[in-house]
């Protein structure tokens, strides 16, 4: 894959416990190539930037420049993976007018010759903390893995998570619940249809999910006043010694 694609989105968060509460956005995502990020004009890259310091915590080696691309691979190398120079596709948010929030991130690396090895969810959460979760590729079936980052004042660390995140195509259809005694407490689904990401397309965006990163930040922080006054307990975020991207998550 060399193109770029855009996913107009739909993303829905729904809490099962201790109440049940729903809430729905439409966004976009930018689905891209590492290795051939878009190319914008000058006049529309504010709209549309990617920058490594935005996506995972592993820099590359010294000596070698500060990509996308090669954080995700030093990520994979602190794991002992080596993908030999195939190819990661990523769905993602770019930054809007100088801002950008990625609550979910996926990575999907494929070796030389095109079999797809991993796939790497990172995690960012409104503190300004993130967590990157190496998974098996497992298609349409969901992977397990223990949750690792405090992401809501309303969750603990405990429990773990359900990643379903199939390979993007026409469609993308990416499922992430949290469970708890075998039990989804909480679930997360981005849904979303192939676009061409050209400039008019592009451009349409900005009018029908203006500032879309901003825009799902303040979402989220809406709901979760929300909760607070319904009296949704607050579980506090206790400082704990930060887990290293390179440290091996254990899988269920």
């Amino acid at each position: 894959m060399k193109r770029p694609a855009l996913y107009r989105t739909r993303i829905t968060h729904l809490r099962r416990a201790p109440v049940h509460h729903y809430f729905e956005q439409r966004g976009y995502s930018w689905y891209v190539d590492l290795d051939h990020l878009p190319q914008l004009p000058r006049w529309l890259r504010p709209f549309a930037k990617f920058e490594a310091r935005d996506h995972l915590s592993t820099p590359p080696a010294a000596g070698v420049a500060d990509t996308l691309r090669n954080r995700v691979d030093a990520f994979l190398a602190a794991h002992d993976i080596d993908l030999r120079g195939g190819t990661i596709t990523a769905l993602l948010q770019a930054r809007v007018l100088g801002y950008v929030f990625n609550p979910i991130s996926i990575y999907w690396c494929h070796d030389a010759h095109g079999m797809m090895q991993h796939v790497v969810a990172e995690v960012h959460n409104t503190y300004g903390g993130r967590h990157a979760y190496l998974l098996p590729p497992t298609g349409d079936a969901p992977a397990a893995v223990k949750k690792k980052l405090y992401v809501s004042p309303f969750n603990d660390v405990d429990g773990y998570y359900l990643v379903r995140a199939p390979l993007p195509e026409d469609t993308a259809d990416v499922t992430i619940s949290l469970h708890r005694d075998n039990k989804p407490a909480f679930v997360a689904t981005l849904h979303g249809d192939r676009l061409k990401a050209g400039i008019a397309q592009i451009l349409r965006l900005q009018l029908t999910a203006p500032l879309a990163p901003l825009v799902g930040a303040l979402w989220i922080r809406v709901h979760g006043i929300t909760l607070w006054l319904r009296r949704v307990p607050v579980v506090p975020r206790v400082p704990q010694t930060p887990v290293a991207e390179n440290e091996r998550v254990d899988q269920l």
